[in-house]
């Protein structure tokens, strides 16, 4: 039984054959996804968020492993393992524990301890240590010598407390002791570096120049967000425990009794303390609370994002889509079915270049000539105002008119996916492109672009870029294969992220198609260069084929079972298409007679789901969504107004809400709901649809605050009770809401900093 699958096992609460299984399916190339849709009966039925939790848990221990072979062979090079020491280190269980073992054989730099054993002064130290030496400057004496570079009795003190310093500082028990109190009871503290305080970049930081709080309390926004302030140069940081109780602690550890040697080992404690302990420690409290922090935001930032990619798709509709703007004028395109460009044009429907009339007759134009079902509005600059000119010019009831999140457009557009996709198109056409094809289908288009820049996240650029991209990909392959992928139309982009594939292989599929036309089958695939049966088993139930002969392929139901459902058909005696057509004959199987070493209930369950329902969208049906007419600027919004908005980014300290006025409104925790809230996302999610209340509106600094409480004025409102409980008293300040996610958060702070 391996080691560390048994601890994956007690830690999760799992037997242990299933870790076994997961960890062996992983290690033969078998993708999450894949596991856990096709293969239930090996792992007791595990969903994604528990394989994922193994496969993560399982690399983390792989690593200590190997750290843990490192320091063995590293003191055994010294000669200096015991028995004793390699049993403790066999039995660290974390990387602190095990680093602290290491410690004291740990090759170092010169030190003043090193510098003090050349000097030969070891001896004294340890006798100072047993702390049984009244005499110590006599004692002291007998170690003065010229040529060690030892003038007198203090100079060999010195040198003996240093050794004692070291000895103290790579402790274990030491260690782990100011540690604790670090976490327990430590503070981080900022104060502002007084050159940089009045510089117009510092005040987005202003919160932070005279702040302090438990560092177990920090919020992780809070803390990404002072470490960015101190890289930036305009704060400095401290995390340390109460000085005092840490000292007192330690000396209780080391120091025995009241002689003159113990009154050096005191001393010894302090220096330990200070000069190594204090600052090694508060280096590994400072990674630590990083690394926890980022947890945090990445599993923010994952939440916001499935959301955002799992928007209810409009469908292959013809979409006129319209980039609106002032200046430049309104860049328009029109797509067919499939999200191919038909047709492109500029219009100047709003000032400066006002031609109404002639706007509204293109506009007309291209609907009556292509048959467009949707228009598409990106909702940035001009955008109201578009919807208003669009919604007066007289288009068929029957078309749709939808704005449409463009966070991220211009990413795309000056990618190099768009270059590709339309080398002889400027950025300003991609972006409408992309516009238009997020109403038929926002996680086909989403996944071109890096979900950093779609702006769900909060300080994604601050935290380790390589979990971020690790826990990002995870959301979009989750997503990708749970809506399935049409093998006959998908870019490679959203190929690559199909179980088993990658950027590669998704290549290779579309070379492939377009040399050879469509897919006509699943089998098909294998005939692709470079797709091997493993690569074929991994992906081949994710793909559909809507017009293949066999109506399987626009199913779910794995190629590896249509011997299954086809035996299905004939205890029926019916066929496969009549199977899934006929809810009476379905009712007829008796799904317990199929179950087999290789399939079990669960599969079986799954495939007649499928049958019932081939190629299902888990997606929810997409609904138009309207903003309250007659606001479309700031300067429309009244204070106590009612308004119907769309969130677009939830963080730890609340969620933006886009109420059609060109700018993101904050929902502050405090007013998500009537009751008390510790986690945005059991509230509200990215897309959602809620009911906002108008708070506070600041025209000049376009600062606005909303509220979903149905009593947002009332006197219990925790904008005057829980915000004042957080920040330390401040003139009152209205919010604002700006353009970038670090001026918001600055924004936010301002306003609840009362």
């Amino acid at each position: 039984m391996n080691v560390l699958e048994q601890k994956i096992s007690d830690e999760l609460n799992l037997e242990i054959d299933q870790v076994n299984r997961v960890i062996e399916l992983l290690a033969g190339g078998a993708t999450i996804p894949f596991i856990a849709r096709y293969r239930k009966e090996v792992t007791g039925s595990l969903d994604e968020v528990v394989l994922t939790t193994i496969r993560d848990r399982h690399e983390q221990l792989v690593e200590l492993e190997k750290r843990r072979e490192s320091i063995l062979a590293s003191i055994e090079k010294q000669q200096k393992l015991t028995p004793e020491l390699a049993g403790a280190i066999a039995q660290a269980e974390t990387l602190n524990e095990l680093e602290d073992i290491y410690l004291p054989y740990k090759p170092k730099r010169k030190t003043r301890a090193s510098v003090a054993k050349e000097k030969g002064l070891e001896p004294l130290a340890l006798t100072l240590f047993e702390q049984k030496q009244s005499e110590v400057n006599e004692l002291a004496k007998t170690f003065i010598d010229a040529e060690k570079g030892v003038a007198n009795e203090q100079e060999a003190l010195d040198g003996a407390r240093d050794i004692i310093a070291e000895w103290v500082s790579e402790n274990q028990e030491a260690r782990q002791k100011v540690r604790e109190l670090f976490w327990n009871e430590g503070v981080i503290e900022a104060a502002v570096i007084k050159s940089k305080a009045e510089s117009e970049e510092a005040q987005k930081f202003k919160d932070y120049f005279d702040w302090k709080e438990p560092i177990q309390k920090a919020p992780s926004h809070r803390l990404l967000a002072m470490r960015r302030a101190e890289k930036e140069g305009f704060i400095t940081l401290n995390i340390e425990p109460p000085e005092a109780q840490a000292i007192a602690s330690l000396e209780q550890q080391f120091v025995k009794g009241s002689s003159k040697a113990s009154e050096q080992v005191s001393l010894a404690v302090k220096d330990s303390y200070k000069r190594l302990l204090k600052p090694s420690l508060e280096t590994e409290i400072r990674v630590e609370s990083k690394m926890k922090a980022d947890a945090e935001a990445i599993q923010v930032f994952a939440a916001n994002l499935k959301k955002l990619l799992l928007a209810s798709p409009l469908g292959q509709k013809r979409v006129l889509a319209l980039d609106p703007g002032f200046r430049t004028g309104t860049k328009l395109v029109c797509l067919d079915e499939q999200g191919a460009l038909l047709f492109d044009t500029v219009l100047y429907q709003n000032e400066p270049q006002r031609e109404t009339a002639k706007s509204a007759t293109i506009v007309l134009g291209l609907c009556d000539r292509f048959k467009i079902e949707a228009i598409a509005i990106g909702n940035g600059t001009a955008s109201r105002e578009t919807e208003a000119f669009v919604k007066n010019i007289g288009l068929p009831k029957e078309i749709l008119i939808v704005m449409v999140n463009e966070s991220g457009a211009s990413v795309y557009s000056a990618s190099e996916v768009a270059r590709e996709e339309f080398p002889n198109h400027d950025v300003t056409v991609r972006g409408a492109v992309s516009i238009g094809r997020r109403l038929k289908d926002p996680l086909a288009e989403l996944v071109k672009i890096d979900p950093k820049s779609i702006g769900v996240g909060q300080y994604q650029h601050d935290v380790d870029q390589y979990k971020l991209k690790a826990g990002l990909d995870d959301v979009v392959v989750s997503c990708v294969n749970s809506v399935g992928v049409e093998l006959n139309t998908a870019s490679k982009e959203l190929l690559a992220y199909v179980s088993g594939l990658g950027p590669q292989l998704a290549k290779s599929i579309v070379e492939y198609r377009n040399q050879h036309g469509a897919f006509a089958d699943r089998k098909a695939l294998l005939k692709v260069p470079r797709l091997g049966e493993k690569a074929f088993e991994q992906c081949a139930g994710f793909l559909r084929i809507r017009d293949s002969k066999n109506p399987l392929d626009a199913s779910a139901v794995h190629p590896e079972r249509y011997e299954l459902v086809q035996q299905f058909a004939a205890d029926l005696g019916c066929t496969i298409k009549d199977l899934m057509t006929s809810a009476e004959l379905r009712k007829k199987l008796d799904l317990k007679k199929y179950v087999s070493d290789a399939v079990g209930l669960p599969t079986l369950n799954d495939i007649l789901s499928e049958l019932e329902k081939p190629g299902r969208d888990p997606r929810e049906k997409f609904e138009v969504f309207e903003f309250a007419e007659g606001v479309h600027e700031i300067k429309d919004l009244k204070i106590g107004m009612k308004l119907p908005g769309i969130v677009t980014n939830v963080t730890a300290f609340g969620a933006f809400v886009d109420i059609g006025v060109h700018q993101d409104g904050l929902v502050h925790i405090s007013h998500l709901s009537d009751k008390f809230i510790k986690d945005p996302n059991t509230v509200v999610a990215v897309q959602q649809k809620v009911q906002v209340t108008v708070v506070e509106v600041d025209i000049p600094r376009k600062r606005i605050a909303l509220s979903m409480k149905s009593d947002p004025f009332g006197s219990s409102s925790p904008i005057t009770n829980t915000a004042r409980q957080e920040r330390t008293p401040k003139p009152k300040a209205p919010i604002k809401a700006v353009e970038s996610m670090e001026d918001k958060l600055a924004a936010l702070r301002d306003k609840f900093k009362r």
